[in-house]
């Protein structure tokens, strides 16, 4: 857990059993009404798992620890908006992963250009075959290395989970964007485990 000493010296004085005792429901009560001790115990229960989340998204650790920070401050503000009908892991999780995505955002970096009128969209998103002696390693390795233009739909559609709707939301594009771009990734993504396995890949 070093990368979450930086949060962990704004609670210097802390009684580990007590907070080890508390649910996750009393926890998130607790921090409802700023209760510093119950922020601290959900920060080290999900700082982990967090940061692993960030690190698919930042390109080095610092930054990633930034996202995570970011992302935890922006969670406990917002801590009365959650409602438990998701589990706090997932509900943090999304704010981290947005957290992410806004700072990428804010670096505009340059993409190719993708127009609506041009899409051509793939329908059968169940196509989806890697090599069975293809190790997750190699796939996350895999989606680094996509170009930016599709890289982050094909995170959030394969790592995460989301659907083309929240997708759009989170990016701010269509959604027959996304599935054009999760389209065209998967293809990128398929060739470059297909050359990995099999040199040239012919």
């Amino acid at each position: 857990m070093k990368h979450c000493h930086k949060i962990l010296v704004l609670y210097p004085n802390s009684n580990q059993k007590t907070i080890q005792s508390l649910s996750n429901q009393l926890l998130v009560e607790q921090c409802k009404q700023n209760s510093r001790k119950a922020q601290l115990a959900l920060y080290k229960q999900y700082c982990d798992g967090m940061y692993i989340v960030a690190l698919r998204y930042m390109k080095d650790k610092a930054t990633a620890e930034d996202a995570v920070q970011e992302g935890f401050i922006k969670a406990f503000k917002k801590i009365e908006q959650f409602k438990g009908d998701v589990t706090f892991g997932a509900w943090l999780k999304r704010i981290v992963i947005n957290t992410c995505l806004d700072a990428i955002k804010a670096k505009k970096l340059e993409t190719e250009p993708l127009y609506d009128e041009t899409l051509r969209i793939a329908e059968d998103e169940t196509d989806w075959h890697v090599p069975d002696e293809t190790t997750v390693d190699e796939v996350m390795q895999a989606i680094e290395n996509l170009g930016d233009n599709y890289r982050d739909v094909t995170k959030l559609f394969l790592l995460e989970g989301y659907d083309h709707q929240e997708i759009a939301e989170v990016l701010n594009i269509s959604e027959s964007a996304s599935r054009t771009k999760l389209h065209r990734g998967k293809l990128k993504l398929k060739e470059n485990l297909k050359h990995l396995h099999y040199g040239t890949g012919y």
